[in-house]
Order: structure tokens, then sequence, then C-alpha cells
């Protein structure tokens, strides 16, 4: 059987109904090139349709990153600010409270404080300070809304080009934020919590309140916080006085106070303001001219610290303020007793002496204080620079007064019943293993107690006060002043025991008013700024310490000491008594002299103790107070010492009326010098017309020691 051969399959085609294929038809060169444009286009229709829908892509994954975003920045805001109190409590704090010390003319003497100035308005500071801030640290202030995203952004943009930070983006509304209610950290929250304040302050105040506070607040570097206290702090000036070159420095110092203070860096603070100069004259607000002339300035310099004598004063006043006002808490304005103008004389007075012979006389420091018969301190130096040093010698140094401790002696003997003719052997003398020597080793033999005095002999000291007991001078020493711990033995006579200038001047003061020892104070009244008084010192009840005949006979044999002792240097054409004082090998030297207005006393040393180079009362502390006592009695009248009439002592009756004499202005209350009394038993001046102070029983017999041996009085027991 033959085999059927398979059959050949046939594939479907679906190119035709039929299954076939239709055959290509060729297309004439024309058409060629024609269909090639077509692809060409349709390519780029392609194209364009990619680009719309990449853009599209973009702009829709973008739209949803940013709600995305946006509801991420929100739940942080939302966060962070439920971590704030409520804003119905947000209020700004209260500034740290100043205190503003003038003297008795109305100048400024010190502002102290946290802040170191007291808060100026914005229409009484100068122009330029406002105009500088804005231009260097915040150009749109006036436009923006608390916070500036074009200066954000330009300032991320800036710190992205560079690889670093340089700018910060935040706005003045911002930074003042930061300083009134938060912490310096760097973090999400801080930031946030940041914004939130700006904009509350931007609702609730206006710009020039805003602005206002951020230049009272903010730190500008060596411990000043807000301008005036900056501008008193670099320019020894009040921001209301500040010039243009003076306030882009001020501006300047805003980016890194520390860093640009001119106390630290004067070169890098005057680069910093010759920036900010620029910016200024690229904002329009000053013109070529003013930018050149303000470029051309000098670099301002600063110390280091606070300079001026009257800053001793200021930290003297800033202790006794507790005592007399409680805990302090608004800004106060204290009307001190100090003169400026006094003030100044004496410290020029210590450091042209110490710079003209310092450095050969080996000494270094020196102090001074001068108070009148009110108690009214009127100029206290307490060194030589209070920038080098802020110790204050003049009420915290305790030195031996060495022999301007002797009128003590002399007057308690003279209140046992001796007189100025009285009459002592000058010799060497010895008591137990002590042997006190004269200065030189001379002796005078038999002397009175005004030339002993006169002279200074330790010999003639010593015995009187063997003579009347130790104790009994320290008794003497109290009454007058003096109150620091004292020993009862011999050579109490040479001033053995350690006292400081304030206090060894103030027990001199009873000499020069008629014998009444007043309440020594550096304040005459505490106000708050709205005039509300707080604390008023009278002058009431300055107790009589010295009978008035007693007085005469120490002023008498004091002067001596002036006309031709061992003072005889600080002579100066007025009536004037006091004393001079070495101490050991020559390590302390005083003078502490009087007229009948004023009471002065000088110190030059050492801190460390080391001796000088023989320096001694009688030469720089003489000098030093002639000089400054000369300028302060420029235009007053002469006026003798109380008691006395040259070296006379005037007799006078219990109920005699001191006389009145001319005064010349420096009472601190009354613009007169204060009067101190003539020497009268029952009445004294202290401060008010004719207010009489009641006699004291004071004096009496001799005062013996009683039931003590040679050994107890040496050994101060």
């Amino acid at each position: 059987m033959a085999s059927k051969r398979p059959k050949k399959r046939v594939e479907p085609k679906f190119d035709t109904p039929d299954g076939k294929q239709p055959a290509r038809r060729k297309k004439p060169t024309g058409a060629k090139r024609k269909g090639s444009a077509s692809r060409s286009g349709a390519k780029r229709r392609k194209s364009r349709s990619g680009l719309s829908r990449f853009l599209r892509g973009t702009f829709y994954w973008s739209l949803v990153a940013s709600i995305w975003v946006g509801i991420a920045v929100t739940g942080i805001v939302i966060y962070y600010g439920a971590q704030m109190p409520a804003s119905t409590t947000w209020a700004i704090p209260d500034r740290p409270p100043n205190v503003k010390m003038v003297a008795v003319d109305g100048r400024q003497i010190a502002n102290r404080g946290l802040t170191g100035g007291e808060a100026i308005g914005l229409h009484n500071m100068s122009p330029y300070i406002p105009q500088a801030v804005i231009a260097i640290e915040d150009r749109r202030f006036y436009s923006h809304f608390g916070v500036d995203p074009i200066g954000l952004a330009r300032a991320m943009f800036t710190n992205l080009i560079n690889q670093r930070w340089l700018q910060g983006g935040s706005t003045l509304t911002q930074q003042l934020a930061k300083n009134l209610f938060l912490k310096p950290d760097r973090t999400l929250e801080r930031k946030v919590q940041e914004v939130l304040l700006a904009l509350w302050l931007e609702h609730k105040y206006s710009k020039d309140d805003i602005l206002q506070l951020y230049l009272n607040r903010v730190y500008y570097g060596s411990g000043s916080y807000g301008v005036e206290a900056a501008s008193r702090r670099y320019f020894k000036k009040s921001a209301r006085d500040v010039g243009l070159s003076e306030a882009a420095l001020l501006a300047g110092l805003l980016k890194a106070p520390s860093r640009l203070s001119p106390a630290r860096d004067a070169k890098a603070a005057e680069e910093r303001a010759q920036v900010v100069l620029g910016a200024m004259r690229e904002e329009g607000m000053i013109g070529d001219q003013e930018m050149t002339t303000a470029m051309s300035r000098g670099t301002t310099k600063a110390a280091s610290y606070w300079t001026g004598s009257e800053n001793y004063v200021a930290d003297r006043i800033m202790a006794d303020l507790p005592e007399l006002v409680g805990e302090i808490r608004d800004d106060l304005i204290v009307d001190t007793t100090v003169d400026l103008t006094l003030q100044r004389l004496a410290e020029n007075s210590i450091r042209k002496l110490i710079a003209e012979n310092g450095k050969e006389m080996g000494v270094r420091q020196g102090a001074l204080v001068s108070i009148d018969s009110t108690g009214a301190v009127r100029a206290m130096v307490g060194g030589v620079d209070y920038a080098a040093s802020q110790f204050d010698r003049a009420t915290e140094g305790h030195r031996q007064p060495g022999s301007t401790f002797k009128p003590f002696v002399y007057l308690a003997a003279l209140e046992a019943g001796l007189r100025p003719d009285s009459v002592r052997n000058d010799a060497p003398v010895r008591f137990g293993k002590w042997k006190p020597s004269n200065y030189g080793g001379k002796y005078y033999g038999r002397v009175t107690l005004s030339k002993a005095l006169s002279k200074s002999l330790n010999s003639v000291a010593a015995q009187l006060a063997m003579e009347v007991g130790p104790k009994t001078v320290i008794e003497t020493a109290r009454r007058m002043g003096i109150e620091s711990k004292m020993q009862a033995n011999a050579s109490i006579a040479l001033g053995t025991s350690e006292v400081t200038p304030l206090e060894l001047t103030a027990a001199y003061v009873p000499f020069a008013n008629g014998g009444y020892r007043p309440q020594v104070h550096f304040i005459r009244r505490i106000t708050t700024t709205g005039g509300k008084v707080l604390y008023e010192n009278t002058h009431d009840s300055a107790p009589r310490v010295v009978k008035p005949r007693i007085v005469g006979m120490m002023n008498a044999m004091m002067q001596r000491t002036v006309d031709g002792g061992t003072a005889r240097k600080a002579a100066f054409g007025y009536p004037a008594a006091g004393k001079t004082g070495t101490s050991q090998n020559f390590r302390d030297a005083w003078f502490v002299g009087y007229t009948a207005n004023l009471t002065t006393g000088v110190w030059f040393g050492n801190d460390d103790g080391t001796p000088t180079k023989k320096v001694t009362g009688g030469s720089l502390p003489a000098l030093a107070w002639k000089e400054f006592m000369t300028a302060a009695h420029e235009g007053v009248a002469v006026a003798a010492l109380p008691g006395t009439h040259g070296l006379t002592t005037v007799a006078r009756t219990p109920d005699a009326r001191p006389a009145k004499r001319p005064k010349r202005a420096l009472n601190p209350d009354r613009g007169q010098w204060a009067g101190a009394s003539n020497g009268n038993d029952s009445d004294i001046r202290t401060g008010s017309t004719d207010r009489p102070v009641p006699p004291g029983d004071v004096g009496g017999p001799l005062q013996r020691d009683k039931g003590a041996s040679l050994l107890d009085l040496l050994l101060g027991r």
C-alpha cells in the first residue's frame, strides 16, 4: 500500500483578509525625504512630551514633598511651642537694676549693676547708633515681620558657597528674643522658640520699641550690657554724645563682643568698625565724605578694666547700699558726697608723685582720703590705677600709722591734766626689753609737749603713753574714730597697731571741726528714677568727743608741725595742722593734716610691705597733701582752726556761739563748705544752719591702768 505524503502546513497570515502578504510599494525619492522629516518631528514631539511629563512629575512630587515638609515643620512648631508657657503669660523680663552715682555737681561718677549702665531712650541716644546697628545687623528691620526669609536665604547661600558659617540670618527681633528669653543653645528647639517669640514681639511692640529694647539689653563686651554702659566703658562719654566712628565701633562689636572689644583687640575692633561704615554707605545712611572722615579717626583703645579713682568710691558705695535700702530691685540714683573736681585733683597728685619718684624711692602705691567737717568724704583714691588693681587701700588696706597715731597719745595726756607747755625729758628710755629711739638717734633733753609733738620725738610719746596707760590711749583713739583692733602695749605710742587711711583720717576730723565726731559717709541721698526718696543723710547727732579747750591745745601743737616741724613741706599759706608718720623700716609714709574745712590723709608704700628707700611722712605724703589742699582751697576764705589764733589757745565761755565766716561752695547738701565750730562748748555746725549738738562729758582726771604690772602693759594684757 502506497504511503501517503503529509500535506504541507499552511500558517495563517493576519496581514490581509486572504492571508496573503501585500507587495511592498516603492516610494518615490521625494516621498522618502518627506517620511524622514515626519519621523524627526515625531521624535521632537516625543522629546517635548517626555520633558513635559518630567516637569509635571517634578512639580507634583515637589508639591507633595513641600506639603509633607510643611506638615513636619508645623508638627515641630506645635510640639516645641506646646512646651512653652501660654502666650498670655509672656512678658518682657525686668531689666536688671542699675545704680547710677552722681557727684555733688550732678556729674556722673559711675554705674554699677549687672548691666553697668542705665537704659536710654532711642531718640535720646546718638542717631548714628541705631543706623549703624541696622546697617550691619538687619538692613530690612523696618520691613520684615520678625523673621526675614530673604535674609535667611542669603545667609544660607553665602555659607554654602564659602563652605563655612559666615552669616546667621537672624533678625534683630530674633536676637532680642534670644537675649530676653532663651539660653544660647544651638538646638532646633531654641531656634523654633526664638522664631515664635520674635513673631510675638513684632505683634506686641512697635519697631522702635524693639530696637530700643535691643540696644539697651545686648552685650557689647568687657562686662558692658547696653549701649550706654558700652559708650562710657570705651569712650568715657554718654551714648547721647557718640560720634559716627564710635557708633560704628559699637555696632561692630555685636558680631563677637568679647573678641572684638577694644579693651582686648583695638585693631580688630577698628577693622570691624570700617566694615560697618561701608555698610552704612551702601544703605545711603552716610555720604562718602562722612565715611572717609570717620575711617581716618585713630584706633580706639580702652583699658582692660574701668579706669579712674572714682571707681574706688563706687565700689564702697555698692558695699554700703544693702544696709541702707536692702535688696536693690529698681534703678537707683545715688547722690554722693564726692566732689569730682577734688577727686581728679587727688588722683593726679598721687599718680604724678609715683610717676616722678616711684622708681627712685622704691614706692609703688599711694592712697588719699579727704573728709569735710560734717563727715562727708569729698575725695578718695584707693590706689594709683584702678584698672591695674581694684584693691581699695583707702578702706581695706591696714597699715601701721607710725607717728600719725601720736596725737591720740597727746590728747589722752592733755585730758589727763597736762598742757602743751608741760615739760618732759627727751632722752633714751627703756620699758622692759623695748627701747624706743628718736629718728636719727638725736635727743633734745627737756622739751615741752608742743615741741615734742612737732618734732615727733618717740621717747616723749612713749613716756606719755606709759603715764596715762596704753588702755587709756586706745580708749581715746576709739572715741575719736579708730575702729581697727589695737594692742594695749607700750609701743602703741609709735603706731604699731594697723589702721586704714579712711579711719585714721576720720579720727582727725574732730580736731578740725571743734571736737565733734560726725558719721563718716559717702552717700547723701538715694532715690528711684521716679524721684522717690529711699534714704537721706541729715547729719544729725554728731556727738562731742573732745572739749573745746583741749581741741584748742591740740590744734596749737599740731599747727607747729606744719609751720616748722616735720610737715613743713605741707605748708601752703592757710592755717593748717597735722602729723607725719613713718612706720618701721620705712614701709609706710603718712601725713594726715587739716584746715577748718577739710581733713586729708595721705599714705605711700608698697602692697607687699617691702621697705621704701627712706620715704618719710614729711616727703611724698606732705607734698601730695599740699598739692591737693592748695587746689581745694583756691578761692576759699581764710579761717583759723577751731580754738586757735596762730598758736594761742582761745578762751571761750560755755554759752558762746560760733562766729560765722565766709564759705565756699563745697557742702554736698547746700553747695557750700561745711562750717566747722570755732571751739564752742555747746554747739557745732554739722551741715544744717545753726543746729546745736549737745556737749558730751569727755576727758576727766588722769586714767591709769590700776593693778597692771609693767610686764602686763608691755605684753598688752
